[in-house]
């Protein structure tokens, strides 16, 4: 069963449906995508905009999107008390007028919806930088309860191979304290994908083999979550064969429990894990379904400016499974 597949049954099997919010409902792709998830039935979800030019926009394209609720964040009736819950949230000097000015934007609207409750979880991306989808939810929401940080993690898929990769989309260049959490980060989503997690914590040495403060950052990282999480597998500092191939682990970090069979594989700065997804990805043929953002209180996960009506549909399903994976923490 794909990843996608295992995510859709999560979700189809819950007793509510999740509601995910989409800004850019003047997108067609994504507007597109909304109509088939609500065809489907798997989730609620969300739009917003103006009500007139999106039930216009779906008109003209033959898309139905009866029964979708539209959110028009110029006029909200519940504006003055969303505002005030903005300021609340953004835990800084705000004026009413700079809340309702932010509040005009798709995004910070669409956060505010998810911080109140009013939905699950939101998607973004396919019309904005990834700072413009993260920003707001990192000033509203924030980390989840134990977390401190953020981080981005994509499974990557062939077959019956299924790993993660991590951090590959925010964090440029972690201390051990930030590697050590997005190791953990990256086991519960490994969990949440059906995957027993090995974390393996990568590097250009192996167990002191190279020297340098780039060894002896991953060095302490893998220490770190040992000591915090002794219940999950994790070692390090690994070379990627020492970590994966199960000779290569033995001979080079003998008595290891994730030497050789690691699955959640843990970059030590942005541009490795960046670089490695997609060499996994265009020469190893691997689906990578991410970025999953990880370490978030509600769940808001980023789009590709390039991405497919397929491609938010399958983000939705995720979102949807990381808020449902939420709940049962």
């Amino acid at each position: 069963m794909s990843v996608f597949s295992l995510f859709k049954k999560q979700v189809e099997a819950a007793p509510e449906k999740k509601r995910i919010v989409f800004p850019e409902s003047d997108d067609l792709r994504v507007l597109t995508a909304v109509s088939n998830l609500n065809k489907d039935g798997i989730i609620e979800p969300i739009l917003i905009g103006k009500k007139e030019d999106v039930e216009k926009l779906a008109a003209d394209n033959n898309l139905d999107i009866e029964g979708v609720k539209i959110y028009d964040q110029n006029n909200y009736a519940d504006l003055d008390e969303m505002a005030e819950a903005f300021i609340k949230a953004r835990r800084k000097d705000t004026s009413i007028a700079e809340a309702k000015a932010k509040l005009a934007k798709g995004n910070y609207f669409g956060t505010m919806l998810v911080k109140m409750d009013l939905a699950d979880g939101m998607v973004s991306g396919a019309a904005h930088s990834t700072a413009n989808t993260v920003l707001p939810a990192l000033q509203l929401i924030h980390a989840a309860k134990g977390m401190h940080r953020v981080s981005g993690a994509f499974v990557m898929e062939k077959g019956d191979e299924r790993y993660i990769f991590a951090d590959c989309a925010i964090n440029i260049n972690p201390d051990e304290e930030t590697l050590a959490e997005i190791g953990y980060q990256s086991a519960l989503t490994a969990k949440m994908a059906d995957i027993d997690p090995k974390v393996a914590f990568l590097s250009f040495s192996t167990k002191g083999s190279a020297e340098g403060p780039m060894v002896d950052k991953v060095h302490d990282a893998a220490a770190m979550f040992q000591k915090d999480h002794p219940e999950i597998p994790g070692d390090g500092e690994l070379q990627f064969d020492a970590a994966f191939v199960p000779a290569v682990g033995e001979k080079k970090a003998p008595g290891s429990k994730v030497a050789g069979h690691a699955n959640v594989f843990v970059f030590p700065e942005l541009q490795s894990g960046n670089i490695a997804y997609k060499m996994v990805q265009r020469l190893g043929g691997f689906t990578a379904v991410g970025p999953i953002l990880q370490g978030l209180a509600a769940p808001v996960n980023d789009l590709s400016r390039g991405c497919s009506e397929q491609d938010i549909y399958d983000l939705a399903i995720v979102t949807a499974a990381q808020a449902l994976a939420k709940d049962e923490n």
